[in-house]
């Protein structure tokens, strides 16, 4: 009989962050696109100040890769951490099988959805990008006649197998989700109770690397996990003093917020860091801002707040819901408000509204949309308990 499943609430906490972040990038790069690419004809303030906070640490709140590895990070801990509190290998088997039924349905929802609004004409991204001079990112997305089989197909097939996001631009992150999580559970199948896993972890992720990088991400959170859950004494000993994880968690914090446009930076914190190597950044930062926090216990207290909570309950619904609202709402309010009352004040009107619309379709979508993923769990775990019988 294993342990009870302990609940790490501080981890949901940090996944409500990582949605957040996603959210503020993509709002940022549609009306502050010099934030990103740090170029003055991108400018839209009278000082250029996007330029001078993309250049700091502040960028880390709307760093879209960071935030993205950050939850790749997040989603390998939490993969495995029942497996690694109860020892029942039957249930890695069944969180495979029910790994796909998870993802799918809200994935589905939202691109119905989505197709819906284009079908009417109310993406006006295209229009809004080129008053706010993000052309070369925001211009683009949705800009075709949609298909009940294009859209069917990137839902239930297309997303997980090779990452389509034709019509939600944020799913091609759920290959990493989804067949990242396979190979985890597999891993830990396999050579889960083998002194010599971490052999096995470390070849994960070199070949990750050399294929595609962001896997690392994924693997990496497991390899938090299975240290943080087995090896008791050194995890007393690195928690001892407080200090040491509090320093991991600034270096990941110093890491993950290194600028994603992965210029040559003089001048700032930042040019001791070759250009080259951004995503390699982002997902060290990751690696060590989780690691960071569940080392120090006043981290967790802080990242265990209810507004990081609540975020973190509804985190894979606001991942996948922000954009559109963007690009309809934000839009909208924009093209009718900015000749009136001015750039700024437009802009600091609409992110809030934005921001409220966004939390509020989420909150929905986590009570009625995400259950219909539960259930089907629930369905698949069934089945799978009467054939084991």
């Amino acid at each position: 009989m294993g342990k009870a499943k302990e609940k790490l609430q501080y981890i949901d906490g940090l996944k409500g962050i990582g949605a957040l972040m996603v959210y503020l990038c993509h709002f940022v790069f549609a009306f502050y696109y010099a934030a990103y690419t740090l170029l003055p004809e991108h400018v839209n303030t009278r000082t250029g100040v996007e330029i001078l906070i993309g250049k700091t640490p502040l960028n880390f709140f709307y760093n879209g890769n960071g935030a993205v590895c950050l939850f790749l990070v997040f989603s390998g801990f939490v993969l495995c951490l029942s497996y690694f509190q109860t020892r029942d290998r039957s249930r890695l088997k069944t969180s495979a099988f029910k790994r796909y039924f998870r993802l799918m349905p809200v994935i589905l929802a939202v691109n119905i959805l989505i197709s819906i609004l284009m079908s009417f004409g109310l993406y006006r991204n295209n229009e809004v990008a080129t008053l706010t001079k993000s052309i070369p990112w925001f211009q683009g997305f949705n800009q075709f006649e949609p298909s009940l089989f294009g859209m069917l197909y990137e839902s239930l097939f297309g997303c997980f197998i090779r990452g389509s996001n034709d019509y939600n631009g944020v799913l091609w992150t759920i290959p990493y989700l989804f067949w990242g999580a396979l190979l985890i559970y597999l891993a830990e199948y396999l050579v889960g109770e083998n002194r010599l896993r971490y052999i096995t972890y470390a070849v994960m992720i070199l070949v990750s690397l050399k294929t595609d990088i962001y896997f690392a991400g994924i693997f990496l959170g497991f390899v938090l996990c299975d240290f943080f859950s087995t090896q008791e004494k050194l995890v007393r000993l690195y928690r001892r003093f407080q200090l040491i994880p509090l320093l991991v968690f600034l270096l990941g914090f110093y890491l993950t917020s290194y600028p994603s446009i992965g210029t040559e930076l003089p001048g700032t914190i930042y040019r001791f860091l070759p250009a080259a190597y951004t995503v390699i950044y982002h997902i060290a930062g990751a690696f060590f801002l989780t690691a960071g926090v569940l080392g120090c216990n006043w981290l967790q207290r802080f990242f265990s707040g209810k507004v990081f909570l609540y975020l973190g309950k509804m985190s894979y619904s606001l991942y996948l819901l922000h954009f559109p609202v963007i690009a309809v709402f934000s839009c909208w309010f924009f093209l009718k408000f900015v000749g009136r009352i001015g750039y700024g004040l437009t802009v600091g009107l609409d992110f809030v509204l934005t921001t409220l619309l966004v939390l509020i379709l989420s909150a929905l979508s986590n009570r009625y949309l995400e259950p219909a993923g539960v259930w089907m769990e629930k369905c698949i775990e069934k089945w799978l308990n009467r054939k084991r019988v």
